[in-house]
């Protein structure tokens, strides 16, 4: 873990590319240190039906869940989503700055009471590393 989530409203496809978008948050998330890179798993959600503020047409959005294991400290979880938001504002400064946007991001704890996994992404990730 973790899960990286990135929505986006549909009118950005002509301004944005998604896969570097997706890069740099998935980049970012490692550059913290947090997690494990076997562990990262970043992936994006066009959204093609929205309205957004006051319903124009130009309006749009971006907002990324960071899905964590339970466990962190609060200052941890508040470092790793700053890093995160950051790199997609950076990103997205160009879009910013001539179009109506929205970018969010929210750090979320899973629920393991009912969470289940399996998973051999450590181990063959390790194998290529050598």
């Amino acid at each position: 873990m973790p899960h990286l989530i990135v929505e986006y409203s549909a009118n950005l496809d002509d301004q944005i590319d998604i896969e570097k978008l997706i890069e740099a948050v998935h980049q970012a998330a490692l550059r913290t240190g947090v997690f494990e890179v076997a562990a990262v798993r970043t992936r994006a959600e066009r959204r093609d039906y929205y309205v957004i503020a006051d319903g124009h047409e130009d309006n749009a959005f971006v907002a990324i869940s960071v899905r964590v294991a339970p466990g962190r400290s609060r200052e941890t979880r508040q470092r790793l989503g700053q890093e995160i938001f950051d790199a997609a504002c950076e990103y997205l400064e160009k879009v910013y700055e001539r179009t109506p946007l929205a970018i969010s991001l929210e750090v979320q704890e899973i629920d393991n009471t009912a969470a289940f996994r399996k998973n051999n992404l450590h181990a063959i990730v390790k194998e290529r590393a050598v």
